[in-house]
């Protein structure tokens, strides 16, 4: 058998055993397996942007057909915190569903898919001792004591994952919940419930500064070293903005696409199920740092396109973005819509206490809800009971290590992904059929005297989304509108050979008019890269 087809079965071969076989997320390895899958399809180009300090590949998928560069462009992210586990996977499946199901969408739309972000950090969810990691490989003194690392994470239940302990004192913040006494909550003011707790992230005070893992062995959070409002001086943020190299190759190689158009990100941020907020007075201050008006309404419209195609809706989704974060970034500072979701989130479930005479509704906190939601959906292992253990910081007292384990707050059971990345594939798909469209309409000539001829079209955006977003308009990261008329300068009487439009609105139009001398033909053009171009062929 030729050599080209024996390669070509193998991968096909292994595509299906991959597909068939898949029964959790996926490993950096098998991620790149993947993505080398995609790659052979055609219409898809893999890049290793650089490698991580923990040897792990940045990579980025380019998806589309013949000029990429010059069609409007979507940015599909994943791994921007490293323990967000589900965006890879979403990431991955997204692309391959649009190689697969969407070729005729890829002769309009070109998308850059990065699957993940932050392939160190996301590798602990795979390791021997599993805890929610957020920094890269490199070496960091996150408590700025001199020291590296020497206040990292210790397993005192020999258990494998992280979670947290608690020490029973008087002096505790902390009592069980009315509902379910395995979670520890805040207890109310004047209250006098008993027993109550201290709580801690599972580990020892090496440093004795009375503060728990607060300088492990990771690094810098991607999600949190970025420009727009840097969180200067925090643990994870790094010295300066885009300190790391896979921030760094990756907003060079975004400043290199003029063609993008919008983000679409898998983070715990979410503008989507419900979108972000005007503040009139963050928006008029100098460093602009509330999305401007227009843009909110933006944001609406395509809020109810996601939530027209994800049928369950959210809960508990406070987080519209943290300070440093990559989500933001794309809107503040480079100038694009930008929209992000968690992809999946724990129903909420109601809480209630039957007694004797009724029934009480209960304060509900996020780990009571999961805690429900998991009842009823039957999963196993997902908390750890609480165990007695001895810790050299509290001699004498009661130590006790349990809860929830890491992850499975974020990470849904790997059997539901498959119809969570198709309900985002659609939407995704969606806001690709909205994007800026360029036509030409009421083209008309006319013959003046002198061998003059008189040029009319309407240019429209035949989009409810304009051409630039409101900050975009600010950007010189987004190029303005270029129209263009191939004829010699001195041949046209009226009218420029070059014109910049500034925005075209949501089905808004704009006359263009010139007046030339001579024959043959002409041709009109005009867009950008975001938007696409439009040409038109003119007899003279």
């Amino acid at each position: 058998m030729n050599q080209n087809l024996i390669g070509l079965f193998a991968v096909a071969f292994f595509g299906i055993f991959s597909a068939t076989a898949q029964q959790d997320y996926p490993t950096n390895r098998e991620v790149a397996q993947r993505l080398q899958q995609m790659a052979s399809s055609g219409n898809a180009k893999l890049i290793s942007l650089t490698k991580t300090e923990g040897g792990q590949d940045i990579w980025a998928l380019q998806i589309g057909i013949d000029d990429l560069e010059n069609k409007p462009a979507i940015a599909v992210t994943g791994g921007v915190e490293g323990y967000h586990v589900l965006s890879v996977e979403l990431a991955l499946q997204v692309a391959n569903r649009l190689l697969k199901d969407h070729a005729e969408l890829l002769e309009t739309t070109t998308f850059y898919v990065f699957p993940n972000m932050s392939p160190d950090a996301y590798s602990q969810y795979f390791s021997n001792i599993k805890y929610e990691r957020r920094g890269n490989s490199v070496k960091i003194d996150h408590d700025r004591d001199g020291r590296l690392s020497e206040d990292g994470y210790e397993d005192l239940n020999k258990d494998g994952f992280i979670t947290k302990f608690r020490v029973e004192s008087a002096l505790g913040e902390y009592v069980p919940h009315e509902k379910d006494l395995r979670v520890l909550v805040k207890a109310e003011n004047g209250a006098k419930s008993e027993p109550r707790y201290m709580m801690f992230s599972e580990g020892i005070d090496n440093d004795k500064d009375e503060k728990y893992n607060e300088d492990p062995e990771e690094g810098i959070a991607f999600n949190k070293s970025l420009t727009y409002k840097f969180p200067a001086f925090e643990p994870y943020a790094g010295d300066y903005p885009v300190s790391q190299k896979e921030s760094r190759v990756l907003l060079d190689y975004l400043f290199e696409r003029w063609n993008i158009f919008a983000f679409v990100t898998f983070s715990p941020a979410n503008n989507l199920s419900a979108p972000l907020k005007f503040n009139k007075s963050d928006a008029e201050k100098r460093i602009v740092s509330s999305m401007l008006e227009k843009d909110v309404e933006l944001n609406k419209m395509v809020s109810e396109i996601y939530n027209e195609t994800i049928p369950h809706k959210a809960y508990n989704q406070e987080n519209q973005g943290t300070d440093g974060d990559y989500f933001q970034w794309a809107y503040f500072h480079f100038g694009r819509l930008s929209f992000s979701t968690p992809g999946w989130w724990v129903p909420e479930v109601k809480l209630e206490i039957q007694d004797s005479t009724e029934t009480k509704k209960v304060k509900v906190t996020p780990e009571t809800n999961f805690l429900a939601w998991a009842e009823k959906e039957d999963l196993k292992n997902i908390f750890i009971p609480w165990q007695e253990v001895n810790h050299p910081d509290f001699p004498n007292q009661k130590v006790e290590v349990g809860g929830i384990k890491p992850f499975v707050m974020v990470t849904p059971p790997y059997r539901m992904v498959d119809s969570i990345a198709e309900n985002h594939t659609n939407f995704i798909v969606k806001l690709a059929e909205i994007q800026p469209k360029l036509e030409f309409h009421n083209f008309k000539t006319e013959k003046l005297s002198g061998g003059l001829t008189r040029i009319t079209v309407d240019l429209l955006n035949n989009s409810p989304l304009p051409t630039h977003s409101e900050l975009g308009e600010r950007s010189r990261w987004l190029q303005k509108l270029q129209v263009t008329l191939s004829k010699d300068k001195k041949d046209i009487l009226a009218g420029n050979t070059i014109k910049l439009v500034d925005k075209l609105g949501a089905y808004e139009k704009e006359t263009l008019s010139w007046i030339v001398k001579g024959g043959g033909t002409v041709t009109i053009k005009v867009g950008a890269p975001h938007t696409g171009y439009a040409t038109m062929n003119v007899k003279l």
